[in-house]
């Protein structure tokens, strides 16, 4: 509708997944490093979390853009199921045929399934979106997953997505072996001011239009009325694009987000109160109550973002932690190997000793034996007596 008028060969404000329109931030690029990284080395588990709509199901679709051709890649979507449903699910993305009742047999099928893409060496990864829907059970069934291996490799990757209930999901005591064999794991934040005016233009951009189309006061209001959510922004963006179409205005102002904001109040993107209350003409307690209003949303925001500062801190002091402990383990191992290399110096050292000390008692012995009183004149008689020995006669002396 809007698309002529400002220029757009489609809309930029798309709430569908599209990897197409994928704005990079600095956490989203993290991110993406840290899946690839999981996926080239190979890890049994990689874990990805996030608020509603911070993009995680996008970065999944533009990472799989990159790596599909090389490995069979197959997501679920829908993760209220039992154990067996699951694995029922599984086999289907893998287009194998699925046993609905029988659990041992599908997971032989998965099994077999993996050997042959093992024997044709090529790898194999599930990912489960949406994962804080599972249950305890189903959790316990994707941890048996990683299990299957052949020789010292795993024969299935897995990724677990979701909302950030999963990670406090995963410390329960009884998730503990699947917790421990989590090797890659990044929690995804919302944006910042000035990278939601960047992701705003950058959309903008994609499809032909002008990067500048949202004043930076309009940025600034659907930035706090989103909280720098990526699907809140599209919602607001949107929406603001239709009024301004409406008002024939060549671009989005303050005043365009806020009535926006007035007109649809907060059900459309989860905020506590329409920004706009502030700004309504009011006396006495209606606008108290406005600004009280908006005062309580930014509390409320800053509470939410304090929460998530202190859990990607909880999340990188585990992840260093980690590290620390796999570095203390390679001091370990060289300085093992070292102590290793050492000893068998020791011992080569040890037994040239030996045949040395051995070799120098034999060198004493023999001169002790020539140093030894009458030694030289046995000597001399012996040789007297053998030159007075008389000769025996030649067979050919005689003559007949």
């Amino acid at each position: 509708m809007y698309e002529k008028f400002y220029g757009l060969s489609e809309k930029p404000f798309h709430i569908v997944p599209n990897p197409h329109f994928l704005y990079l931030s600095a956490k989203h690029q993290h991110a993406l490093t840290y899946l690839e990284y999981g996926i080239r080395e190979g890890m049994g588990f990689i874990l990805l979390t996030g608020e509603i709509g911070t993009g995680k199901t996008t970065l999944i679709r533009h990472m799989l853009n990159q790596i599909e051709a090389e490995i069979e890649v197959a997501v679920i979507f829908n993760t209220n199921v039992s154990a067996n449903q699951l694995l029922s699910l599984i086999l289907q993305e893998f287009e194998l045929e699925a046993d609905g009742a029988d659990k041992a047999r599908n997971l032989d099928r998965i099994y077999q399934f993996l050997i042959q893409k093992y024997a044709r060496r090529s790898r194999v990864l599930l990912i489960i979106d949406e994962a804080q829907n599972l249950s305890d059970e189903v959790l316990e069934e994707v941890r048996m997953l990683s299990n299957l291996q052949a020789d010292d490799t795993l024969l299935l990757q897995i990724m677990l997505v979701g909302q950030p209930e999963l990670k406090a999901k995963l410390k329960r005591p009884g998730l503990a072996q699947l917790t421990q064999r989590i090797a890659v794991n990044y929690h995804l934040m919302p944006l910042n001011r000035e990278e939601t005016g960047v992701y705003i233009a950058s959309r903008l951009e994609k499809v032909g239009g002008h990067p500048e189309l949202f004043t930076p006061e309009a940025v600034d209001e659907i930035y706090r009325a989103s909280n720098g959510t990526p699907r809140s922004i599209n919602l607001l963006c949107d929406s603001a694009l239709v009024y301004g179409f409406a008002d024939e205005l060549p671009k989005i102002d303050k005043d365009i987000v806020l009535q926006v904001l007035e007109d649809k109040g907060d059900f459309a993107w989860g905020t506590e109160a329409p920004v706009a209350a502030a700004s309504l003409p009011g006396q006495g307690e209606l606008a108290g109550a406005g600004f009280a209003a908006e005062l309580l949303q930014r509390l409320n925001t800053v509470e939410k973002q304090v929460q998530e500062l202190r859990f990607q801190l909880t999340m990188q002091q585990d992840e260093l932690e980690k590290h620390a402990g796999g570095f203390k383990d390679e001091i370990v191992r060289q300085l093992t190997a070292q102590l290793e290399q050492e000893r068998k110096k020791s011992e080569k050292l040890l037994l040239e000793y030996g045949r040395i000390k051995e070799r120098l008692k034999w060198l004493e012995g023999s001169d002790s034996l020539s140093a030894a009183p009458g030694a030289d004149a046995a000597h001399d008689e012996m040789a007297s007596a053998a030159r007075k020995k008389p000769k025996k006669p030649s067979w050919f002396s005689f003559r007949f």
